[in-house]
């Protein structure tokens, strides 16, 4: 059969992802997310590991109140919608949420998205045309980089970070464009480096460009009371367009969100494909969100801890001769640089009770391998001393340790 050579050619391409140490094996756990999981082995048994790198920031992925408001929307709005949002996808919790949203964020509007991929993949298409120009960070997330690809506008991408870069092309943009959109994410997952949007909106204003920031790895804790890189930079309610993500701080089910100003929005709602097109976001879904941002707006407990815990491991993580990214962001890279070596460093840990995942390319850039270390509000102090115990000893066993290395 003609197919059979498309079959080989995947098996293929397969095996040498898998020789070249990038394959990315799948982990199963079997019980709910948290700062302690039961993970499957090979051989099907399970042992509880201490896990480092869910997105969990806030420690609500499975807090009691949050379960509590998902079981009570479940009984009083149901399971699902079974429909769009304009056919008969839209309850008062779907209203309310986005009303929450805008106001935790300090935008006029919120429109909410089954996916944070999807708010960023059906954001730029109706909003810009041929005339106009995207300008986007060079390590950008995938899902901007996909939704700029479906857009018409012209492109400039600027090095990382880098606001000479970016101004070159804001220069360049000005002359040729209606309208320009600088696009960013507010914290690059990889790194945990944080956008200069106080920079970014000076440059903005001066060539009267729109300033957007996708949020997913800010919203929740970054700042003095968790609304994001905007309030962290001091340009809160000075930012055109936010997307962000329900899936991450915000109680870590899914669901994303765009947020900006009404007539944004409301050309979203009328030609987003992937508003107009996907089921409305599950009714439990969004009851325990609404949760989560009542307590989020009561207290900065959960991020006053998150900010102590990460300082905290940081410290330790670096006099113990680790590799690490600098940094305040609770992202913690450990720098490897070797594919094959940040795997086997991840399965020495996970021996030692330690669950934190190898990245390297396509995630991440060649030669820049690390384990993405996430450190979450619910880690004790108990649980990251032991996780740097777990590094320590196997950064020594695979020569990572800085001072044996001298």
């Amino acid at each position: 059969m003609t197919s059979d050579a498309f079959y080989r050619h995947l098996t293929a391409e397969l095996d040498t992802l898998l020789a070249a140490g990038l394959y990315k094996a799948e982990r199963v756990i079997l019980d709910p997310q948290g700062t302690h999981i039961a993970a499957q082995a090979a051989d099907g048994t399970s042992r509880k590991v201490l896990n480092l790198c869910a997105n969990n920031y806030l420690g609500l992925s499975s807090d009691a109140a949050v379960l509590r408001a998902a079981h009570a929307t479940l009984d009083s709005h149901g399971y699902g919608m079974s429909s769009v949002r304009f056919i008969c996808g839209t309850q008062d919790l779907h209203c309310a949420l986005e009303h929450a949203l805008s106001r935790f964020l300090g935008m006029e509007d919120t429109i909410l998205y089954a996916a944070a991929f999807d708010a960023n993949g059906g954001l730029f298409e109706p909003l810009l045309g041929e005339e106009d120009a995207i300008i986007s960070d060079e390590l950008n997330h995938a899902s901007i980089i996909d939704g700029i690809r479906l857009c018409k506008a012209q492109r400039w991408r600027y090095r990382h970070n880098d606001m000479a870069d970016l101004e070159r092309c804001l220069q360049e943009a000005a002359s040729r464009a209606r309208h320009t959109l600088v696009f960013t994410d507010g914290v690059f997952s990889m790194d945990g480096t944080v956008a200069q949007l106080d920079a970014m909106r000076t440059l903005c204003d001066r060539y009267g460009a729109l300033l957007g920031v996708d949020d997913c790895h800010a919203t929740g804790f970054l700042g003095a009371s968790g609304r994001g890189t905007h309030e962290y930079r001091g340009v809160f309610g000075k930012v055109d367009i936010i997307t962000g993500t329900l899936g991450k701080a915000l109680g870590g089910a899914s669901g994303g969100f765009t947020s900006a100003r009404r007539e944004v929005t409301g050309m979203l709602r009328q030609r987003s494909r992937p508003y107009l097109f996907s089921n409305s976001l599950a009714p439990v879904i969004v009851g325990a969100s609404l949760a989560v941002l009542e307590l989020l707006e009561r207290s900065t407990a959960l991020r006053d801890k998150l900010a102590d815990n990460t300082t905290y491991f940081r410290r330790a993580m670096h006099e113990a001769g680790l590799d690490i990214k600098p940094g305040e962001h609770p992202i913690v890279p450990v720098m490897v640089h070797d594919a094959a070596l940040a795997q086997r460093l991840s399965a020495r840990l996970l021996e030692l009770g330690v669950y934190a995942v190898g990245f390297f390319y396509p995630v991440v850039p060649r030669g820049q391998a690390r384990i993405r270390v996430q450190i979450s509000a619910a880690h004790s102090r108990e649980d990251l001393d032991f996780a740097v115990t777990a590094f320590t000893q196997a950064g020594r066993e695979l020569g990572l340790l800085k001072q044996e290395q001298a």
